[in-house]
């Protein structure tokens, strides 16, 4: 049978590149965006949720008993979450509780269990929490810690990067990103060079 997938993960990646015509400021530029919004969890941070989670897997920090805990409010939360999810783990995602209640009740909705910390240290109070919580307990936990894990660029290194080079048939002059961990840029400029 054809486009029929075993489960959701298999949907990450591969996303359509897709021609800007009208909002084009300079019709003798060709601009494309990667519609990442096409993941299943909405962006292109199921990439490097799945690549995290797998390379952990493969190099044994991560198996059945072991909970992944992460601090996110992100999007990434929802693609760790959804990943989880499919693959079995347990997660516990830490963000401030000044997240939004929708975000919270996406990450509810995937299985998630939220540990909220006091909004008034923001994304900085739920990420010591995580890395209390690991130091106290590091044979119980895995961290994927988005920031700092050479898995999140490598996720665009060998996917999100090389798609774009294969779909422009490597006619590429720049691209732009948002930056957040900055694994994005990093790994898409990685398979530039």
């Amino acid at each position: 049978m054809k486009n029929v997938f075993s489960n959701v993960l298999e949907c990450i990646g591969n996303t359509p590149l897709i021609r800007i015509n009208r909002m084009n400021p300079n019709p003798a530029v060709t601009l494309y965006v990667k519609w990442e919004a096409r993941n299943p969890g909405g962006s292109i941070k199921d990439r490097p949720a799945l690549y995290m989670i797998e390379t952990a897997e493969k190099h044994g920090l991560l198996g059945r008993g072991k909970i992944i805990i992460e601090a996110t409010s992100g999007n990434t939360g929802i693609g760790l979450a959804m990943v989880a999810a499919v693959k079995g783990y347990r997660i516990v995602l830490a963000m401030p509780e000044t997240a939004s209640l929708e975000r919270q009740k996406i990450l509810k909705a995937l299985g998630a269990e939220l540990l909220l910390t006091p909004g008034s240290l923001g994304t900085d109070g739920a990420i010591e929490k995580v890395y209390e919580m690991v130091r106290e307990n590091p044979d119980r936990y895995f961290m994927p810690d988005q920031f700092n894990n050479p898995a999140n660029p490598a996720a665009h290194h060998f996917g999100t990067g090389p798609e774009i080079i294969q779909q422009t048939e490597g006619r590429v002059n720049a691209v732009v990103v948002t930056l957040g961990t900055t694994g994005t840029a990093m790994g898409i400029l990685r398979a530039m060079k």
